[in-house]
């Protein structure tokens, strides 16, 4: 039985493709797009459910962003990242939670990877100074996330032997939005920095952001948040390549290439690449999912992950996103000069999916810390 949210987000697929050109041109999602995935409840999937939330299963989940991700790669993007930050709810007390993301109308959080910011302690709460960088989707969010190291006293505070990093919600009105996200592909992510200028955020307007205790238990918040980001950055490229793929089986039952007698279909080497490419596609779709499976069946049943499965869906990510460029790369070449112009879908998403393969999660050292973990030698357990 399908998904509730599976099914909305397959019927927003037209939508979301009827705006794509504008989704790329303004680089942030047009406001019919994003205010029918909110009222979906897909931006709240990964939410906790005793708060509004849709609290949905990883492998569920994951199928969401592909489909979303089938009609428009930034779209699937900008809801992985915002649903996927939303877990930080599961981290702090509720009345928090509820006035982020439930209490302010259509409201998402954006957010920034790294504790860049400075964060002096005052009375009350904390001022918050700094520009930071990769903040996907803040011109559709009401608060930006500042990540900031926390000083006090005019030292660093400490939080378990390291120093206290935490995020401080900031309504979007009180920061200035950077207009920095100058790119080829995935534009529609507005993936933007932000700056904040001695901005006092209370201290109940804050949260942990590595060391917070866990207030909702479900199995969703047991699994490092870094896969559940890398799991859904796999799905989006997945659904990337499948767009391709029948974009390009189109385009060859259409085109006689210059020179050339027959269809593009109907050309061996046209032939070899549909079918490699078929197999590299439903070859990473199945480890990503048999991996995301074996987690969630792991979790679900009150085990901790071993390093075994967390090692599994790293490498299950990241080959799915390398998979896919591989595939997205051997149709546009076989294309020919269709390819290259603007209008065309597959120039669209060879820019979008060679970001997608620069991204931190795509990173080809991951093969190399998974073999030395398979090789029983030891590995930074935190990139796991």
């Amino acid at each position: 039985m399908s998904s509730p949210l599976l099914e909305a987000a397959r019927k927003l697929a037209p939508t979301i493709r009827t705006y794509a050109g504008d989704t790329e041109a303004v680089r942030a999602l047009p406001a019919p797009v994003f205010e029918a995935l909110f009222d979906a409840g897909i931006f709240l999937m990964a939410f906790p459910r005793s708060i509004g939330g849709g609290e949905l299963d990883l492998p569920t989940y994951i199928q969401v962003i592909e489909e979303l991700a089938k009609a428009d790669a930034s779209t699937g993007w900008v809801v992985n990242q915002c649903a996927i930050f939303a877990t930080y709810a599961a981290r702090m007390p509720r009345a928090l939670a509820r006035k982020l993301w439930i209490d302010t109308p259509r409201s998402v959080v954006a957010n920034t990877p790294q504790a860049n910011a400075h964060a002096v302690v005052v009375e009350g709460g904390y001022r918050v100074t700094g520009r930071q960088g990769f903040s996907t989707g803040c011109r559709n969010a009401s608060w930006v996330a500042a990540h900031a190291e926390i000083w006090e006293n005019g030292k660093l505070r400490m939080d378990h032997g390291a120093a206290e990093t935490r995020y401080l919600f900031v309504p979007v009105a009180e920061a200035e939005l950077l207009d920095t996200w100058h790119v080829r592909g995935m534009r529609g992510t507005g993936t933007h920095h932000f700056a904040v200028n001695d901005v006092f955020v209370p201290a109940d307007r804050t949260v942990l952001s590595i060391t917070a205790p866990l207030y909702e238990t479900g199995p969703l918040y047991q699994i490092p948040r870094t896969l559940e980001f890398a799991s859904g950055d796999a799905s989006v490229a997945l659904g990337l390549a499948r767009t391709c793929l029948t974009t390009f089986s189109d385009l060859a039952g259409a085109k006689t290439p210059r020179a050339m007698q027959q269809l593009l279909r109907d050309q061996s080497m046209t032939q070899v690449i549909v079918g490699q490419a078929e197999a590299d596609l439903r070859s990473g779709r199945a480890f990503l999912h048999e991996a995301v499976r074996e987690v969630w069946t792991q979790v679900s049943s009150g085990q901790p992950l071993t390093l075994d499965h967390r090692a599994n869906l790293r490498i299950a990510a990241t080959h799915a996103i390398r998979l896919s460029s591989r595939i997205i790369d051997a149709v546009y070449n076989a294309a020919g000069a269709t390819a290259v112009y603007e209008s065309q879908l597959l120039q669209r998403h060879f820019q979008d999916i060679h970001v997608i393969t620069q991204h931190l999660q795509s990173r080809l050292s991951h093969y190399e810390m998974v073999g030395r973990h398979w090789l029983g030698l030891p590995v930074d357990e935190t990139r796991l």
